[in-house]
């Protein structure tokens, strides 16, 4: 674990003086965790934890804000402003914004150097792995800000100023670097292939296979309002040929680096959001609480996961409201609902918080079975049962939450839940999706929000006009500042009017 997090620290320098390296050539220290020195079987693991990260810290924490998951109490009130109220220039500012454009981009540069380097020492396996991961990154950049650069990307003083391509086009290019990536994969030479060091899959090439499909799969489901249902075809043509198939029941995309119970090496969403190493509240499990929308659409449908998800207050779920400006008791720390872990569950794992060194999760299985269900009812995969894959995604979620899935079948039957009965079946699935993806994926849920409109989340009541949402995030201060000519033909980047390629 220590060498993991000095490896990913080193990185971290690797980048940031990439620009001035001629400099540092004297007298170089052999043991030093520089990019010359360091094997693939090092960079590889620090680069998925600076993935995952992000997506399970970050990016799930401004999702969960803005897909109707969270809010604070009323002790709470000022905490979070800016996402309570859609401050796009706040969200981009240099020091006490939310780099996701930065950090998204550094990690990028990381899988960059593997690249390169896996490229001279002819290792497919690694080569492939950081094709498959850049394509998720560079999906998940456009998902926030649409148009971006891509191929002038990472090239350091070859595109200083690198240009940009419509997000579109980089959604493309994405999943087709991510076929290249399974090739590699696939292509590599046994015992060539990564191992321990592979703290996603353990190197297991049907895994990664797998899982770039299904990463292909969610960028075709997104772009399923856009109009382009030849291009969609052709790319799950693509998939069914390659033959690996999707992440099924129980294969979840999670990172384990071998976290300890030690202080500042353990799960960081356990850490950051429920207790310290002393077992001490943090101020996030103090003033975090579930929106009462939340709460009422488990209460809604009798669903089994809402006592593993948070704590009774006298017998009931007591949510709040998100983005309210006031400070009603009601709200009060005492009087709502904190979320659930093992010290109020018996000892035993709760929904989201199972332990200090749990895994954190890059994409669960539920999620790839909610994407089949889809695809299924839209046609998109002959001969798969679309309500087949539904029972099973709500399943896979019971087990990963901590519930009896023997209370499956009672929960099926209600009209609310029951596939068969609904009159708009892609809007169930979303449904199901956006309760099995809470805390987990706050990104992925308010994506599917953007798409869809499902479930119909209230507003924000701090909202700068009541039926303002956030669409996007804006271009950061320091890329203006660096690149501001490119990052000015895109025209408006505003948070609630200038949406994504494919929200329509």
């Amino acid at each position: 674990m220590n060498s993991v997090f000095k490896i990913f620290t080193g990185l971290f320098a690797v980048v940031a003086m990439s620009s001035c390296s001629k400099f540092l050539d004297v007298n170089k220290n052999p043991n030093a965790p520089v990019n010359e020195n360091l094997p693939l079987s090092a960079k590889l693991p620090a680069a998925l934890v600076s993935s995952v990260n992000q997506e399970a810290g970050q990016l799930n924490q401004l999702g969960a804000f803005w897909a109707g998951y969270w809010g604070t109490t009323s002790e709470g009130v000022n905490l979070f402003f800016k996402e309570k109220n859609y401050d796009g220039p706040a969200i981009r500012h240099q020091r006490d914004g939310i780099p996701v454009w930065e950090n998204a981009y550094a990690t990028l540069l990381y899988y960059q150097l593997i690249r390169e380097q896996a490229e001279k020492e002819n290792a497919l396996f690694y080569a492939g792995a950081a094709k498959i991961m850049q394509g998720w990154h560079f999906l998940r950049l456009v998902d926030v800000y649409n148009n971006l650069p891509f191929d002038d990307a990472l090239q350091g003083t070859v595109h200083p100023r690198p240009r940009y391509e419509d997000g579109k086009t980089v959604y493309a290019k994405s999943v087709d670097l991510i076929t290249a990536g399974i090739n590699d994969i696939k292509n590599a030479l046994p015992g060539t292939e990564a191992k321990a060091d592979d703290i996603l899959f353990n190197g297991n090439r049907t895994s990664w296979a797998r899982f770039g499909n299904t990463v292909k799969l969610r960028a075709l489901v997104r772009q399923s309002e856009a109009g382009d249902a030849a291009y969609i075809t052709a790319e799950i043509a693509k998939i069914t040929a390659e033959g690996s198939g999707f992440l099924a029941a129980g294969e979840h995309a999670d990172v384990n680096p071998g976290y300890l119970v030690s202080a500042g090496k353990m799960n960081p969403f356990w850490e950051t959001y429920y207790r310290n190493v002393q077992g001490a509240a943090t101020g996030n499990l103090l003033d975090l609480r579930p929106t009462q929308y939340a709460v009422d659409q488990y209460i809604s449908r009798n669903d089994p996961r809402l006592p593993q998800l948070y704590v009774a207050v006298g017998g009931s779920y007591k949510g709040v409201l998100f983005g309210n400006p006031n400070a009603e008791e009601q709200y009060n720390r005492a009087n709502t609902s904190a979320f659930k872990g093992p010290q109020e569950n018996g000892n035993q794992p709760a929904a989201v918080f199972k332990s200090q060194v749990q895994a954190a999760m890059l994409m669960g299985a539920f999620e790839s079975l909610f994407l089949q269900a889809e695809a299924a009812q839209r046609g998109w995969l002959p001969g798969a049962s679309a309500q087949l894959l539904y029972e099973e995604a709500i399943r896979e979620s019971f087990t990963y939450m901590g519930v009896n899935t023997a209370l499956f079948a009672a929960y099926n039957s209600q009209p609310a839940v029951d596939f068969a009965q609904a009159a708009n079946k892609v809007a169930r699935i979303a449904e199901q999706k956006w309760l099995a993806l809470n805390s987990i994926s706050g990104i992925e849920a308010w994506a599917e929000y953007r798409r869809l409109g499902v479930p119909a989340i209230p507003n924000s009541l701090d909202a700068p006009t009541p039926d303002a949402r956030p669409l996007r995030l804006m271009y950061p201060e320091t890329e203006r500042q660096s690149n501001g000519e490119e990052a000015a033909k895109q025209g408006s980047d505003n948070i609630t009017t200038a949406p994504v390629w494919w929200d329509k």
